[in-house]
């Protein structure tokens, strides 16, 4: 039975960030994602994770001005340094979370620029060496170019020759199942394909990103799939409620754990 991590940015708005802990663990949830922790100190994350039994599932590096439009830095040139800042900030959430899967955001470039993979690649390399040892992966995330127009990591084919480049078990494939059906479709049998470095699975429903409820996707039959396959991470459920989290949860039903 799939495990899946409440994603704190997106479900749970109606509380504070801070509380959205303790909301998501009354909901059913034994997990937590979200974006970015750095705006609370690692050990005020730790405490509310240990207060509510929850497991940190994921969370993103520093994407640099999010504020101004930036959506990652690892592809950007002459961002090395502060690339390698960012790293050296999440590595105290690491250490207090005990989170095991960090995305990193690849910023905006062109795809089929050799520049541009170069400095992604040895930036990934940079943060598999500094966070594995800490027992973290660093992964790879595809997203698509109507949410995200211009970003680099735009394609599955894209995250998986890098993955394989890199050749690291500290690296893997982050498979967003809203961001894969809007990219190529074919959800399917590219998990099927990719799972061998599939390290998290994210699920929103398409086209309109809300409740895994319906639309073009179907997640009962996926969440199967996820089990034949032998899936033991986590899913993250990064959807926007159509209007109250608690509301929406409907489709958890059958798999609410606690």
């Amino acid at each position: 039975m799939p495990r899946f991590a409440a994603n704190l940015s997106m479900m749970f708005n109606e509380w504070d960030f801070m509380d959205r802990f303790a909301a998501a663990a009354d909901a059913g949830f034994d997990a937590v994602e979200f974006l970015f922790p750095y705006e609370h100190a690692p050990d005020a994350i730790a405490r509310r994770l240990a207060d509510h039994g929850l497991t940190q599932a994921l969370f993103n590096l520093p994407p640099g001005d999010w504020a101004a439009g930036e959506r990652g830095l690892a592809c950007l040139a002459g961002r090395e340094a502060e690339f390698r800042e960012g790293v050296r900030k999440a590595k105290a959430y690491v250490e207090a979370t005990g989170v095991r899967r960090v995305h990193m955001m690849s910023g905006h470039g062109d795809a089929a620029d050799p520049a541009a993979r170069g400095r992604y690649v040895a930036n990934l390399r940079h943060a598999a060496d500094e966070l594995g040892p800490l027992g973290a992966q660093v992964l790879l995330e595809p997203i698509n170019g109507r949410d995200m127009p211009g970003y680099f990591m735009n394609s599955f084919a894209l995250a998986e020759s890098i993955v394989r480049e890199v050749a690291s078990p500290r690296v893997a494939l982050q498979f967003d199942m809203y961001h894969r059906q809007i990219l190529h479709g074919d959800v399917t049998m590219g998990l099927r394909a990719q799972f061998p470095m599939v390290a998290h699975v994210q699920i929103a429903s398409v086209p309109s990103r809300n409740e895994p409820d319906g639309e073009e996707m179907n997640y009962p039959f996926l969440f199967a799939e996820l089990d034949r396959l032998g899936y033991d991470g986590f899913v993250g459920c990064e959807y926007r409620p159509r209007a109250g989290t608690r509301e929406g949860l409907g489709w958890f039903a059958p798999w609410r754990r606690r």
